[in-house]
């Protein structure tokens, strides 16, 4: 099957619609050269008119063979369908000339008749024939195929029937209701494509609620193009399931509320009495939630913002509680083990744990059976090795899991595509002792959703997030070193406890990322930090996102009681975050220079210093700082970065080398 893909104009060539910018016509004659070039190399055919043979795959119609082959366009890559929207559809026009746009785009490839196509509804598909094509309305005008060819889920879509369905639409089909029937000779490839691109944006990236937003800002830039790669991203499962679900519920309820502000516009008149105004009160109502939830489902399909915000996302895991026989279970990890590590393993993890108990020993051959096999109470212990899991480990009781060795010696690798590596609900999970390899995630390598979860003397080798730890959750880390996170290597939700004990967080996006949800604020986490090690961060040490503005404290308004001096503001560029930049000798810094240069150890003493030192550092930003912010939607920067109320301990922690500094500010 050949490979579906996007076919530009050929030698006779056609010109873009009025009003389209110079851009998009070079970006389509540069699309014109490139395909023309591929042909020229390759020595396909490709697929326009004049030429013989089409360049598009076919595809059969599942599960019956009276209807024919249709062409094969719904897998067409992400940059296919970005330059036929940005360089032959939509260009530089507003949301209201969108469909004026879609209608001399079609004038120029669709073929006015001569072709077949499915005719596609929920309950049935039936052959029809294209006589024309009503550009305007994007609709075509059809007649049935002959012979009468239709698949439906009862008998009642007789000859007759469609034939009256027909004449009550007039024998007018949305094109986007129509799949192209498979030609060899290439005479329709430019058609299947255009009907393919109407479909799919009206499917995925129109919003009914689209043409009434006006700005300065193109509507392929503002709406289409986030939206493209959305899609793309969520195909590609690039986007937590937690996020998407969250994403569509959001576009359902958008959707259910616009129709009901319609509802009301339109059955306001222009009278002045008490039920107008009562239903004008009420639309406002609904507007406001609109727009609301518009506002949310653009910050989703922002790749730069998505990330930043939490996301409501609960863990449907069932604890199993104790065993009926009120026994606990030693779990051993693998099946083959030598008898004198067995003997050591009984003396040092059995009889100080049994205290009278009656336990009992399992041994698997497998980790993840192992641990499914947990009861509240039971303890998984883990012998030496490199252990491959193709799935995700889910526990729901109390449960310890000890590597019996070095963390370097049991490494625990995920394989194949998930969400995540561990999903801990349980009251009191306990883990220690493991190395945890991570590839191809999409969510983090530890996703804590409620209860308690201590890590201790692990290493965390990350693939995306490192550990999130969600709203009423509770994550202990202690001596363990956590790296390679492509985003944060602790999240830290609203409403949950964090306390992190002596660990090297490093070599991720940026160290510890605390959230805020996109709405609604929650109760501050409680976080506690006592000598950690930060560094070697792409971004922040420390990010705190925050809905804002924010009310703004000047470096005069701060003291605190080392009698701190004013920092001076440094060289560093602004980013989305606001930058914590030169800082006091009494307070850690982002930089091993300036270690030296203050002559001290760097270290925390307490909040107050961390707050005077941000306090001091954020009076001094410069205007690109500023500039920068307002570029990408930010309205003010947040100081007064670390609240006592957040922070119940921090003291002895050290940041170095992080690449935008020690701390920052995320404000929306």
């Amino acid at each position: 099957m050949a490979e579906p893909r996007w076919l530009g104009p050929q030698g006779d060539g056609w010109a873009l619609p009025p009003g389209r910018a110079a851009g998009a016509q070079n970006g389509a004659e540069e699309a014109d050269r490139d395909t023309d070039q591929e042909d020229a190399d390759s020595g396909s055919d490709s697929g326009s008119r004049g030429n013989v043979g089409t360049a598009l795959g076919r595809a059969v119609p599942d599960g019956n063979v009276l209807l024919p082959d249709i062409f094969h366009t719904d897998h067409l890559f992400f940059y296919e369908r970005f330059s036929a929207y940005q360089d032959y559809i939509l260009a530089d026009c507003k949301a209201s000339e969108v469909k004026q746009f879609i209608a001399e785009y079609l004038e120029k490839v669709l073929e006015p008749s001569g072709w077949q196509a499915v005719w596609r509804t929920d309950v049935f598909q039936v052959v029809v024939g294209v006589v024309d094509v009503d550009y305007s309305s994007l609709k075509a005008v059809v007649q049935l195929g002959d012979p009468f060819l239709c698949e439906s889920r009862d008998s009642s879509f007789t000859l007759e029937c469609m034939q009256e369905l027909l004449e009550l639409k007039q024998y007018q089909i949305l094109l986007q209701e129509l799949w192209v029937v498979y030609d060899e000779s290439g005479e329709f490839d430019q058609t299947a494509l255009a009907v393919e691109h109407v479909r799919f944006f009206y499917q995925w990236l129109w919003r009914t609620w689209d043409e009434e937003e006006e700005d300065e800002f193109d509507y392929f830039v503002r709406c289409v193009e986030p939206r493209l790669r959305l899609h793309y991203d969520i195909l590609e499962h690039r986007v937590p399931s937690g996020l998407v679900a969250d994403y569509q519920n959001l576009l359902s309820q958008c959707e259910e509320l616009y129709g009901k502000f319609l509802n009301v516009r339109n059955s306001i008149s222009t009278s002045d009495s008490e039920v107008e105004n009562v239903s004008m009160v009420e639309g406002l109502k609904l507007y406001e939630k609109v727009e609301h939830l518009k506002q949310k489902l653009k910050v989703i399909e922002n790749p730069q913002l998505r990330y930043v915000f939490g996301y409501q996302k609960y863990g449907s895991l069932q604890a199993k509680g104790l065993r009926t026989t009120g026994t606990r279970v030693l779990h051993v990890v693998p099946s083959t083990i030598k008898a004198d590590e067995f003997q050591w393993m009984m003396m040092d993890k059995l009889y100080p744990k049994s205290g009278g108990e009656d336990i009992q020993v399992q041994v698997h051959s497998d980790l993840l059976t192992a641990v499914s096999a947990c009861y509240e109470g039971d303890t998984v212990v883990i012998f030496p090795g490199h252990y491959i899991v193709d799935g995700m480990f889910c526990i729901a009781d109390s449960v310890e899991l000890e590597g019996y060795g070095m963390p370097d010696d049991i490494v625990i690798e995920k394989q194949g595509k998930g969400d995540n590596f561990f999903d801990c609900t349980g009251a009191d999970v306990r883990i220690s002792g493991l190395k945890l390899v991570q590839h191809d995630a999409v969510e983090g390598i530890i996703n804590i959703h409620r209860g308690k979860t201590t890590l201790e003397n692990c290493v965390l080798q990350c693939e995306t997030t490192g550990i999130t730890v969600r709203m009423s959750a509770e994550l202990v880390m202690k001596n363990s070193d956590l790296y390679g996170a492509k985003g944060a290597g602790v999240e830290i939700y609203p409403g949950s406890t964090c306390t992190l004990r002596r660990n090297s967080i490093h070599h991720c996006k940026e160290g510890i990322l605390i959230k805020s949800f996109l709405d609604e604020p929650y109760d501050v986490p409680k976080i506690t930090m006592v000598k950690n090690v930060i560094h070697n961060n792409e971004g922040y040490g420390v990010v705190l996102v925050r809905p804002g503005p924010s009310e703004v404290k000047g470096a005069s308004a701060q003291t605190t009681k080392g009698n701190t001096q004013p920092a001076q503001s440094g060289d560093e560029t602004a980013s989305v975050e606001e930058v914590g930049q030169e800082q006091q000798p009494e307070c850690v810094t982002d930089e091993l220079e300036r270690y030296e240069r203050a002559g001290t150890s760097g270290q925390t003493e307490g909040n107050c210093e961390i707050a005077n030192e941000l306090g001091a550092a954020a009076a001094k930003k410069s205007k690109r700082h500023k500039k920068r912010l307002s570029e990408l939607g930010i309205t003010e920067a947040d100081e007064n970065f670390l609240s006592q109320d957040m922070f119940v301990s921090v003291e002895g922690n050290q940041f170095k080398w992080n690449g935008k500094g020690s701390f920052g500010t995320f404000v929306f």
